[in-house]
């Protein structure tokens, strides 16, 4: 701040009034792009119009208690003006303080968006990062940014760390991100090992090689990988195995709708025929990762439904421990009701999964309700003596 913008703001005191010398403070502070402090400028106004103590203006202390929402409506509508300002000076951190604090985070989530990770300059990172990723703005677009950054690796423990904090959407797009990711370089990979195993070039004719019969042009991994064991012999993989184990296991969040499903199914493919000290099991119903991945996402893609199904209902009678089945039971109820059959999924649930009442996660209740059978929620509220349930049961169900 010069020494002339004190001199005129006192004469403007003298000679036009206070009310002359803080619209001409908060005048200068927007040309300047002086944004914090043109924040506190407008609470500043405010404060002198309620003829209110100037002294700390971004401070409700002192403010009587039937003002007090007429002051914090100013506290917000210069936060929003501050933030927006920021934004059209393409300083996203700083609109964030702004924004996130009175809860209006779409604006900075529409900023983030059209970011180019490859135009971001290498200043900015760690702070949109911080934003975008680690403080929910837009966690998609800080996965991308951290990929072009830091990598495969970084990212997938980014987002292992974070990702049951994300919203569905963001969850699933975060998971076709890594997804489009990984099977784009094991397709480049792969078709680096065909092409140098072979001898092959790029314009040279395919049938050159006995084990070269189909196209290597292809963006497919199912069609790179068909009838060349070979390159899984010895051993032999194209991606790190923990990444392919983490992505696969993230894809488990798309859709039926998301094209990136079936390249996961094909990554699965991929994973079951690497040799069996890269086959990493996971807990039941996933102890034979790559095949109940495999037939997971087919159900999901609407391929071979029943013997899918099938698969984990065979997992649940199979399983040996008791306190494992829920678990299975779990996954094959959610598997269900995302292929929209209620009714199966309440079949399953009724045997291993009548005590689960999580309001954020999966309710016995809601489900019985959601497949139409209160009388089955009736049985169970007699079985397990709630009479509370019961009656909610009895009278929403009519009966």
């Amino acid at each position: 701040m010069t020494d002339s913008l004190f001199t005129e703001l006192q004469d403007l005191n003298q000679s036009k009034g206070a009310g002359a010398a803080i619209d001409r403070l908060i005048e200068t502070l927007t040309e300047r792009r002086e944004y914090d402090q043109l924040f506190d400028a407008l609470l500043l106004k405010k404060r002198f119009e309620m003829e209110l103590p100037l002294v700390q203006p971004s401070s409700s202390n002192g403010i009587p208690d039937d003002r007090l929402d007429e002051f914090e409506q100013c506290y917000v509508d210069s936060a929003r003006r501050v933030g927006r300002l920021f934004l059209d000076d393409g300083k996203i951190p700083l609109a964030w303080v702004y924004m996130r604090y009175i809860r209006e985070p779409e604006p900075v989530r529409e900023a983030l968006e059209q970011l180019d990770p490859r135009n971001i300059d290498e200043e900015s990172t760690e702070e949109l990062l911080s934003v975008a990723l680690y403080e929910g703005a837009h966690p998609v677009k800080g996965l991308e940014i951290m990929l072009r950054v830091n990598g495969t690796c970084n990212t997938i423990t980014a987002l292992d760390q974070q990702i049951h904090q994300m919203e569905p959407d963001d969850r699933r797009k975060s998971a076709a991100l890594l997804v489009r990711e990984l099977y784009d370089d094991l397709c480049g990979t792969v078709r680096q090992d065909v092409e140098q195993r072979s001898g092959i070039r790029e314009n040279s004719a395919l049938e050159q090689a006995e084990f070269s019969r189909i196209p290597l042009r292809t963006d497919s991994l199912r069609e790179l990988i068909a009838g060349r064991d070979w390159l899984f012999e010895d051993g032999n993989y194209h991606v790190d195995v923990s990444h392919l184990n983490a992505v696969v296991r993230f894809a488990r969040f798309l859709t039926a709708d998301d094209p990136e499903l079936d390249k996961a199914i094909q990554l699965t493919e991929y994973g079951g025929r690497l040799a069996p000290q890269f086959q990493y099991p996971a807990d039941p119903p996933f102890d034979d990762f790559y095949p109940a991945h495999r037939w997971y996402f087919r159900v999901l893609a609407g391929d071979e439904r029943d013997e899918g199904l099938r698969y984990f209902r065979d997992k649940i009678d199979e399983e040996p421990d008791d306190d494992d089945k829920p678990m299975i039971a779990y996954v094959l109820v959610d598997l269900l009701l995302r292929i929209d059959r209620p009714k199966d999924a309440l079949e399953v649930a009724a045997d291993y999964l009548q005590d689960v009442e999580d309001p954020n996660a999966f309710s016995f209740a809601k489900l019985c309700e959601q497949a139409g059978r209160l009388d089955t929620l009736r049985e169970t509220a007699i079985d397990h003596d709630d009479p509370v349930m019961f009656a909610a049961a009895m009278i929403q169900g009519g009966k």
